[in-house]
This record gives structure tokens, sequence and C-alpha cells, in this order.
């Protein structure tokens, strides 16, 4: 550090490197890099996520505590799933209960699968004390509207003949009526946010189904199933809750969580990454900062649709605070970046050009790009010919 110079304030909230490092993993490594440039920095670790995988884990890092209970995975067996709280306000992860990686074996249940096991965790957080839920509803297995969610906070889903509804989407083909005597009445006193940047409605050719029933091992057959089931929930949804969901934005989020979400808990759909990044308090980190870094694993044309590293930057941006991106691969323009607000970015290919090793050593690299980046914005006329900068540059693995 320079005589006289206060220490750099530096951010640290970068998201996963998928298939690499967690996104506190991330954090951990960019911060090592942060201070070999910069013994004396300060370093506010905030990892991110936008409502998918990590969400849980990056409510604790900002200073949630972890809460682990047992509910009901996607197929009926129990699995142990964590929710984050912290006072009055908790972050569930539903992917904790009803994801993709819950399912027995990988084997996907297209039809059958349920978000039972996610109403459990808002039981858990409501039993917790509280009363602001935010609810990340990314990698989800199921395709039921979040009926099982429904049902697991005391919702009746019954046939014609007053026979409670199995679990899963396609039962919902025999949906009658729906009872909400028993439901849970903390859910009125409660707000509920869903974290989410899907816009789908629930049904049809863009809906919850046919969009992403693929993803979940649904075959034509299922799709044409289950997304004449979801129709017939939309219908009796509509006329028992008196809410209309089929072609609402955000409702085909999650194989339909968020319709159930909007009519079961009064939720209100938001950006996933806006919204973590309230949570975490990156408003109040970005005070008095001199710099932030962000990344993740490719930071590419789907990354500027809103990814976590550009809800960041936007966030960041108000303040004037710079903003770096730190990647594993980067294939978007210079021109590109500086439209959503990151002033430079980085590659780990840079560094390591073999696509393999770069994964496998992507912490050790990433920490010395954090270190190469901290450097170029202390001392930016010493950067001339710096090695790992990938401003502007096109590089697919």
């Amino acid at each position: 550090m320079t005589p006289g110079r206060s220490p750099l304030r530096i951010v640290v909230a970068p998201d996963k490197f998928k298939g690499s490092l967690t996104a506190v993993q991330a954090a951990e490594s960019m911060a090592d890099g942060v201070l070999r440039a910069e013994p004396a920095a300060v370093v506010l670790s905030l990892p991110v996520a936008d409502g998918g995988e990590g969400t849980v884990a990056a409510a604790v890092a900002a200073g949630f505590s972890r809460r682990e209970v047992t509910v009901r995975g996607p197929t009926g067996d129990d699995v142990s799933a964590s929710f984050a709280v912290r006072d009055t306000t908790a972050v569930i992860e539903m992917a904790e209960a009803s994801g993709l990686g819950r399912l027995p074996g990988e084997m996907p249940a297209p039809r059958t699968a349920s978000t039972y096991g996610t109403g459990q965790l808002v039981l858990a957080a409501l039993d917790a004390g509280a009363r602001d839920i935010v609810v990340g509803i990314g990698g989800s297995a199921t395709t039921d509207g979040g009926a099982g969610m429904a049902q697991a906070l005391g919702a009746r889903l019954v046939d014609s003949a007053g026979t409670e509804l199995s679990a899963g989407g396609a039962a919902l083909r025999d949906l009658d009526r729906i009872d909400v005597a028993g439901f849970d009445e903390r859910v009125a006193d409660t707000r509920f946010t869903v974290a989410s940047d899907v816009d789908n409605p629930l049904v049809g050719t863009h809906g919850a189904a046919a969009v992403y029933g693929p993803q979940k091992g649904a075959s034509a057959d299922d799709i044409d199933v289950l997304d004449a089931a979801l129709t017939r929930y939309a219908e009796v949804v509509g006329r028992d809750l008196g809410v209309e969901v089929a072609q609402l934005a955000g409702a085909g989020a999650a194989g339909g969580l968020g319709a159930g979400a909007i009519a079961f808990l009064g939720a209100e759909i938001t950006s996933g990454i806006e919204l973590l990044l309230d949570v975490v308090g990156f408003g109040e980190a970005l005070r008095d900062a001199d710099l932030v870094l962000t990344g993740e694993g490719s930071l590419d044309e789907q990354s500027l649709s809103g990814k976590a590293p550009i809800g960041v930057a936007r966030a960041a941006s108000p303040s004037g605070v710079p903003v770096f991106a730190l990647c594993g691969q980067v294939t978007v323009t210079a021109a590109q970046l500086s439209g959503v607000g990151i002033d430079r970015a980085w590659s780990l290919l840079d560094l390591e050009s073999d696509v393999e090793r770069a994964q496998q050593e992507a912490a050790m690299l990433l920490t010395q790009l954090a270190e190469r980046a901290v450097r170029a914005f202390a001392a930016p006329s010493e950067d001339a010919n710096e090695p790992a900068r990938a401003e502007g540059t096109t590089r697919t693995p």
C-alpha cells in the first residue's frame, strides 16, 4: 500500500463456478488474491446467488443461521434440507427439498415428483419465527404447480369423490376442488417473495411443462398430460381461490411453483439476484467501497439477460464503484460488458488454456486472477502488459 493511502475496501461478490467452485469457495479464492495484492485491504465477502443453487449458502455467508430439517424429497423419501434464518427473515431454497439433486438415483419422476417438502421447509421457517420468507426456486424436479407445497401447509386438493389427490403434477387432472379451511393461518401474516428470473406462464407452449418438462425427464406424452393437468389446476385455483394463474408471468417457474406461491402464499415474484443482493446486504457493503469483484463460471450472452454478475454490476452502478468480473471464460465483448456496468473482465483461460485443467485448478487460478486484477486497479499505469487482461476478449474452451 502506498504511504498515506487509505486501505482499499473491496467487495467480493461472485456466483458459483459451476462444476468447479461454490460461490462461497469462489469468494474465498478471490479474497485470498485481494490480500496478496493489497495485504492491508478491507475485504467484504458476499457470495451471491440468483435464487437457484447456493441461495441458502449465500445467506449463511452473509450472517444468517443455517437450520437443518428432515422433509419429503420429490418422490416421498426423507431428505435432509437446510434453510437460513436471521431474526424474522428466512431464506428457503426449494431445490434443497424438491430439486433434481434430491431424486433417488437421479431417476426423473416428471409425473409424480412433488413440492411437498418445499411446503415443509416453509412450515419449518414459520416455526422458527420467520414472517418474511424468501423462496429461491431454481433447479426443481417437479411440475406440480406447487400443489404439494400447498398440501403440506394444510390445503386439501380432492377429486370428485372427496379423496385427497396423490403426489405429482399428473394427479391434478382429477382435481375437483381445493379446501383451504385447514391452511396454516400464519401464512396470511407472512410476506413471501419468490426469487426467480423466469417469466413463463403456467400452461401452454411457453408453460411449465412444455418448456421445462424435458429438463426433468418428461417425454412428449408426459408433457401433454402435465400441461392438461396444470390447465385443470389453474381452472380450480381461479374458481376456488379467486386467483388467475394460467397465463400469469412467472407462474410457470419451477414447474409451476410460481403459480402455487402466488395463489396460496400471496407471494410476489421478483428478480432473483436483485432480491438476494438485498437480503445479503450488498447495498450496505457497497458504501465507501473502492472496487467490486464478481464472477461466475461463464460470462456469456446468457449472462447478459440478468445472471448474478450482471445483477451485481447493475446494483453497483449508481454508486459509481467500478466492477471487475473474474470468470472461468468470457465470451462477450468489452462493449457488451460496459453496457451492463462491468468495467473489465478476466478469464481463467488466460492463465491456463487447458479447459479441464482450468476447472480442476479453479481455486488457485482465481486467486491469481484476483491478485492481478487488484494490482491493475491499484496501479493502472503498471498494467500495460498484464497477461491476465481479458478485457474485451472472446474466449471459448
